[in-house]
């Protein structure tokens, strides 16, 4: 089983604050955006670094995370039915031993407040603890890129999910019709099987019964047995205004319909906002780059700039503006929770790349008495 330092992958110390990961996160995910880098490979970097924000940008998941390592699961384990070599080995009653014959230390990953969840989704871990009644439905974490003018103004963006539903076939039995129910020979009924090392070991759902701790006789020729099925949903996504990268966004009931007369899963967005080659944001202020002459520069001179709300505000820069000067328009920014940024006009002096013959005639003439050389 791979482990994954998600410190490692953002390459941010442990220590490391939410602002410092944040920052990080929003430095790599610009380097790498597929949309934009040339680099080999970056759509699987920015895949990998989403998947280690979603984490490590998540104040409750970061500390199961970090539960999970000081716990030394990230040490390396071998499963009870496939070990190899130094793997734990289960006793007659479902105990590990090690091969030398010691009891590990058992515990359950379902019972550690959110651990098993967090913990089955680094090592690739599937399937439910055993569920006899009414079981809720798959809820789904996921990231979803959206446009700047759509994530600072809001809107409406639609997106496709997957998600596991309980089979129609088999009303989630996971049997064929008129096949019969037994206990599962894999996991003794259980529903779990152990594994581990370092002297404690860790219970998971069994892969044979999917932690249902029985098997069918006939499995469901529609869904294989697993009692669910992969379904596609289509659902519009409100998105608030001044959404920025790394916000959350929890939709109760919109996620995959529970087994058993469930309730259904919720599903969880965390927004990634792409970059936009007009403006940028610093918190609530946005950033608009203005293009001016040389002479405008020079001179002092009125500009126009538009708002992202197609609006048009005047300024007047100075004589002597240097290009990355920037101009503060108040209240024009971005409005969330009763709060408006400002509007921040940044100048970019452009130097013409061709003369006609009397503008280079003025300009020889200003360097000139300006003691310059040409």
């Amino acid at each position: 089983m791979a482990k994954k330092d998600f410190y490692g992958v953002l390459g941010v110390p442990e220590k490391a604050t939410a602002d410092e990961i944040k920052k990080q996160y929003r430095r790599l995910a610009k380097q790498y955006h597929p949309d934009t880098s040339k680099e080999p490979k970056a759509a699987d970097r920015f895949k990998e670094i989403s998947e280690a924000y979603q984490v490590l940008g998540d104040e409750k998941k970061r500390k199961q995370y970090d539960d999970m390592r000081r716990l030394g699961a990230f040490d390396g384990f071998t499963s009870r039915s496939g070990a190899a070599g130094g793997g734990a080995r289960s006793s007659p009653g479902g105990r590990p031993r090690s091969p030398g014959g010691a009891q590990f230390e058992e515990f359950d990953i379902g019972g550690l407040g959110g651990l098993g969840d967090l913990f089955s989704s680094m090592f690739g871990g599937g399937g439910r603890q055993r569920q006899t009644g009414p079981e809720p439905g798959q809820s789904v974490e996921t990231t979803l890129e959206i446009p700047f003018r759509v994530a600072v103004m809001g809107g409406k963006v639609p997106i496709d999910l997957e998600v596991n539903e309980e089979c129609a076939s088999c009303s989630g039995s996971g049997a064929a019709r008129g096949a019969k129910i037994a206990g599962c020979p894999e996991c003794g009924g259980r529903g779990t099987i152990s594994f581990g090392q370092g002297g404690f070991a860790v219970n998971r759902p069994c892969p044979m019964c999917l932690g249902k701790g029985q098997v069918p006789t006939e499995k469901c020729g529609t869904c294989g047995g697993a009692g669910e099925q992969r379904a596609r949903r289509k659902i519009n996504i409100t998105v608030p205004p001044g959404t920025d990268t790394g916000t959350k966004l929890r939709m109760k009931g919109q996620g995959g319909r529970g087994l058993r007369g469930g309730p259904p899963g919720d599903v969880v967005l965390t927004f990634q906002v792409k970059p936009d080659p007009h403006w940028d944001r610093d918190g609530l202020d946005l950033i608009v780059r203005a293009e001016v002459n040389v002479a405008q520069a020079t001179l002092g001179s009125k500009i126009t700039v538009e708002t992202l709300d197609d609006k048009k505000v005047s300024i007047r820069i100075p004589p002597g503006t240097p290009s990355g000067k920037r101009f503060r328009v108040r209240v024009q920014g971005i409005s969330r929770d009763g709060k408006q940024g400002d509007l921040l006009v940044e100048i970019a002096v452009v130097v013409p790349e061709k003369l006609t013959s009397e503008q280079e005639r003025l300009m020889k003439a200003f360097a000139e008495s300006a003691g310059l050389e040409y």
